[in-house]
């Protein structure tokens, strides 16, 4: 038996299906459907596309290695603990979710099934506080983690807009 190394985006086909329609959800929404939230003082559907955009960086680009360094001048858009988060355009939320799905998906492509147990160290760059958190994680369940924050925050920004009259990931609510 012939032992065949295909790569990862064959495993997770169905990320790539999700990307295109989160942001088919995001590309047609205006500035107050961005500042929509579920409660006040709850992330807008902005914030928590923000904190999307920001997370695959965090994971794929610091501990991963993957995509383009300017990539990081995303980070700072992560709603969390930011007493003043930035409001984000649409525009740039859709341009935010492109660049980062590319950096995803070069990696995806480039590793096979084989990589998921590569154990990725604590990143240096992490902050004393978040090295005490973090504990070096294997390349799979990073992969995993990202998505299955992806889906829970889409989940989210799907009740937000649906609570609205505003078609969400997989349509009317």
């Amino acid at each position: 038996m012939t032992d065949t190394a295909y790569s990862l985006m064959t495993c997770y086909q169905g990320w790539a299906i999700y990307q295109r329609m989160l942001t088919g959800v995001v590309a047609p929404l205006s500035t107050d459907q961005l500042d929509l939230a579920a409660l006040p003082g709850k992330w807008s559907v902005g914030q928590t596309i923000q904190h999307i955009v920001a997370n695959r960086v965090w994971w794929f680009q610091l501990w991963l290695g993957q995509g383009e360094p300017a990539l990081t001048s995303c980070l700072p858009w992560d709603p969390s603990g930011a007493a003043d988060p930035p409001q984000i355009g649409v525009a740039e939320l859709v341009e935010g979710l492109a660049a980062t799905w590319a950096m995803v998906e070069r990696g995806l492509a480039g590793w096979t099934p084989a990589d998921l147990a590569e154990t990725i160290p604590v990143p240096d760059t992490l902050s004393p506080e978040e090295q005490e958190i973090f504990r070096a994680s294997s390349r799979g369940w990073i992969i995993w983690h990202v998505l299955e924050h992806e889906i829970h925050h889409g989940g989210e920004i799907s009740l937000v807009l649906g609570m609205n009259g505003i078609p969400g990931i997989y349509g009317e609510f």
